[in-house]
């Protein structure tokens, strides 16, 4: 018996001296982030795709699990791969983006990427009843799909739904977070597409005025929503996360 979601396993491809940790977003699975995991394993890098506690297994896990579970994922995950690497780098898609900007702040990892993260979640009038809500509405709907790549939507891995109970400990990691971007002294790579209808582009401005490090650069798309991971533009997407990882490298020698 597995417990876990066909085709949503964490993956690790060993490479070189270089390593690249891959964190999905909320209440998605590894499997968004396998093709950029791929195609780093093929450049020669270490490359460890994580899966985040209550992630791809059942929606009902969702409610058991609290954000500080999502970072000692993180955590665990870096400390796995820094033992075998001389360079480690942090990469995430909207929410994992937002625990490595959490652990770049706290870890002594060589650089951060964060791709379609959010700075806060939307705002919704019915946040202020959440306490409530959790138990009268334990789980609620997801707006409609929106992708530019049709193809990756028809396998993609996620729950259906949001866990109400999880949208509050969405909220409490955004809030951390944003109390340590001034302590991101690391070297930060921001991407986010211009299409992104699930967290607005201006969330990425946000990130980058807060940070408190000089080195940091943002990098756009226009033809891609949210996911920009398994989307047209990816291949962009990896280049220029390449780019980075390689620049900061050849910085730190």
């Amino acid at each position: 018996m597995t417990y876990l979601i066909p085709s949503a396993e964490p993956f690790y491809f060993p490479g070189g001296p270089i390593g690249c940790l891959l964190v999905h977003g909320f209440t998605g699975s590894p499997k968004e982030m396998r093709w950029m995991g791929e195609y780093l394993g093929q450049k020669g890098y270490s490359v460890l795709g994580i899966r985040l506690a209550a992630h791809a297994t059942r929606l009902e896990d969702m409610p058991r699990s609290r954000w500080q579970d999502w970072i000692a994922s993180v955590e665990d995950g870096w400390n796995i791969l820094s033992q075998s690497c001389q360079h480690t780098f942090l990469a995430g898609l909207s929410m994992g983006g937002a625990l490595c900007l959490l652990a770049g702040a706290q870890l002594p990892a060589d650089g951060v990427i964060a791709m379609s993260t959010p700075y806060d979640v939307p705002k919704d009038p019915r946040l202020r009843y959440i306490k409530l809500l959790q138990w009268l509405q334990p789980s609620v709907a997801k707006g409609p799909p929106d992708w530019h790549n049709p193809q990756a939507a028809l396998d993609h891995v996620e729950y259906p739904r949001y866990s109400t109970r999880s949208i509050m400990e969405l909220r409490g990691l955004l809030a951390e977070m944003r109390t340590h971007l001034t302590k991101v002294k690391l070297p930060v790579l921001l991407m986010h597409s211009r299409q992104d209808h699930t967290v607005l582009p201006e969330n990425m401005l946000a990130i980058y005025n807060a940070l408190g490090t000089d080195r940091k650069s943002m990098f756009w798309v226009d033809d891609s929503n949210h996911i920009i991971t398994r989307e047209p533009e990816r291949m962009q997407v990896f280049q220029a996360a390449e780019d980075f990882i390689q620049q900061n490298v050849k910085n730190a020698l």
